[in-house]
C-alpha cells in the first residue's frame, strides 16, 4: 500500500468515526487532510452525511471544499466547532505534534482551538519518539522582524531558515507572513519549555508546536488503521 492510500485509509476512518450530520467541521489543510476533505464531499454527495459545513484552515482547503460541495462558514460566522480534523508532521506518543510544513500553522492552531475535539490523521512514517528528529519546527513571523527572529530562534539551539516559496521569493502565509523553518540537530529534549520560549520572541506570530491539544489520532500502517490516545510521555532525558 502506497503512503498515500494509507494517508487516505487514516482519513476515512476518521470521517467515519468523527463527523456526524449537522456538525459544524474545522478542516485541515495538507496532503493528509485532502482526502479529509473529499471523504466529507463524498459522503455530502451520496446522502450519508447531511448539513454538514466546514470551516477551513486555509485559502487551498477552502478551493478544495467549494470543488467537492461542502458548504463553508467563517469562524465569525461559527465560532464554535464539533470538531476539527488535520494531519500533521511528526506525532509522539503523548500526542504532541509538529505541523505547519503546508504554510498554514496559525489557522490551523486557532480553527483547532475553535473545536470540542481535535483529531489528527496521518501514516505511520510521522510517529516520532521524540519531536524535532524528523521535521524542522516552522514559526510564522512578521517580516519586519525576521533578522531579529532568527538570531533569537538560533539562541534556543535551533539552525532557523526561512522558507521560500517556488518562485524563489520568501514564502508567505494567507495572513501575508513569513515562515523560519527552525532544525533541531537531536530533537526536542523539553517540548513544554521550547513552546514557551518561541512564544516569548517578539514578532513571533505562531509557532508548529501543538501541544496537550489532540484527543486523538488514526494512523494508518500497512496493517490497517489504529487509534491513538494520548500517554504520558516517556522520559527525554
Amino acid at each position: 500500500m502506497s503512503v498515500d492510500a494509507r494517508k487516505r485509509e487514516a482519513a476515512e476512518a476518521a470521517v467515519a468515526a468523527e463527523v456526524k450530520s449537522g456538525m459544524i467541521v474545522g478542516l485541515g489543510t495538507g496532503s493528509t487532510a485532502v482526502h479529509v476533505v473529499r471523504a466529507i464531499g463524498r459522503l455530502l454527495a451520496t446522502g450519508e452525511l447531511t448539513a454538514v459545513v466546514g470551516v477551513p484552515t486555509s485559502e487551498a482547503t477552502a478551493d478544495l471544499a467549494r470543488e467537492v460541495g461542502i458548504p463553508l462558514a467563517t469562524l465569525e460566522q461559527q465560532p464554535r466547532l464539533a470538531v476539527c480534523i488535520d494531519g500533521a508532521d511528526e506525532i509522539a506518543p503523548d500526542l504532541g505534534l509538529t505541523k505547519g510544513l503546508g504554510g498554514a500553522l496559525l489557522r490551523e492552531k486557532i480553527v483547532a482551538s475553535a473545536a470540542d475535539r481535535f483529531v489528527i490523521v496521518a501514516d505511520d512514517a510521522k510517529l516520532v519518539e521524540r519531536l524535532g528528529t524528523r521535521a524542522p519546527i516552522p514559526v510564522e513571523i512578521v517580516p519586519f522582524a525576521a533578522a531579529v527572529c532568527a538570531l533569537a530562534l538560533a539562541a534556543l539551539g535551533c539552525t532557523p531558515t526561512l522558507r521560500h516559496g517556488p518562485d524563489g521569493a520568501p514564502y508567505l502565509t494567507d495572513e501575508r507572513n513569513h515562515i523560519l523553518d527552525c532544525a533541531f540537530p537531536d530533537g526536542i529534549a523539553a517540548p513544554g519549555e521550547l513552546d514557551l520560549a518561541i512564544d516569548r520572541i517578539p514578532g513571533v506570530v505562531e509557532h508548529g508546536l501543538f501541544l496537550g491539544v489532540a484527543d486523538v489520532a488514526f494512523v494508518a500502517s500497512t496493517d490497517g488503521v489504529s487509534v491513538r490516545r494520548a500517554q504520558a510521555p516517556a522520559s527525554q532525558a
